[in-house]
């Protein structure tokens, strides 16, 4: 089993400028490693993350990396959080409402309360119910459908998510995001 809390591992409180939100991990063998959409490098890259890469390189033009790990961004202040943090092997959801809602929602009230801008990234319903726990005068929010291949083309695809963030955070005087997702030369997760 991975670190379910590699979130907050690789993410510091105090470098945190965009917060991803997904719903929960991955539910197939090995995929799940503790960052919200990512999978380990040698695991295929799931659908949902290849619409995401997608609207990366049509929003900035970045190149669609060949593997599916995302610790660079965690790297660059991106916290990349699941709203419950664990899920039964085969079984999208299981384990929403037993508790981990509580211990999420207190991170993103945490991150609510830097001084700091901070771009929340809403993908998908389950994440957009949490947008209430952000004071969005202070924060931008930047809700959208989920990039499962069910969603994506009902307005994830073309949402821009990733220059609006750093659009926003040149703006707030904060450091861009390198998005660019460099080659994996050897396994850290």
């Amino acid at each position: 089993m991975f670190d379910i809390f590699n979130a907050l591992h690789h993410t510091s409180y105090e470098n945190t400028k965009v917060v991803i939100l997904g719903q929960d991990p991955y539910h197939g063998p090995n995929q799940a490693h503790g960052l919200s959409f990512s999978v380990k490098p040698e695991v295929t890259i799931p659908p949902s993350l290849k619409n995401i890469y997608k609207e990366l390189h049509d929003d900035l033009g970045a190149d669609i990396p060949k593997h599916g790990c995302l610790t660079s961004w965690a790297q660059e202040g991106v916290l990349l959080l699941n709203a419950v943090l664990t899920v039964r092997s085969g079984q999208p959801n299981s384990h929403r409402g037993m508790g981990w809602e509580h211990f999420t929602h207190e991170v993103i009230h945490q991150v609510n309360e830097k001084t700091d801008s901070v771009v929340f990234i809403l993908w998908g319903r389950n994440a957009q119910e949490k947008e209430s726990l952000i004071t969005s005068d202070k924060h931008l929010v930047i809700k959208s459908p989920h990039p499962s291949p069910f969603s994506a083309h009902k307005g994830f695809f073309g949402s821009r998510p990733f220059s609006r963030a750093n659009q926003f955070l040149q703006q707030a005087g904060r450091p861009e995001v390198n998005w660019s997702i460099p080659p994996v030369m050897n396994s850290t997760m």
